[in-house]
């Protein structure tokens, strides 16, 4: 599998699931992958922002700029 195909085989796998997005700046937003286009631009849905681990803000929808991603990691779903 290509570097490429294995990417796609990744967005596919965490589309519509939690996942945590760490920006350039270390603030975290948490939430589920509701779109990723192909300049890390990402949509997320019942986001919430943590800033050094505490939570600072809740939003509906949120919509993250691609250059600010430092990366994004799937998130364990809350019981």
């Amino acid at each position: 599998m290509s570097r490429k195909e294995a990417l796609s085989s990744f967005i596919q796998q965490i589309h519509a699931r939690p996942v945590v997005v760490k920006l350039n700046s270390g603030v975290d937003y948490r939430g589920v992958l509701a779109c990723l286009d192909g300049y890390m631009n990402i949509a997320l849905e019942q986001t919430e922002e943590y800033v050094n681990g505490q939570l600072k803000n809740k939003f509906g929808d949120a919509f993250i700029r691609g250059n600010n991603v430092l990366y994004i990691s799937t998130q364990k779903r809350r019981y």
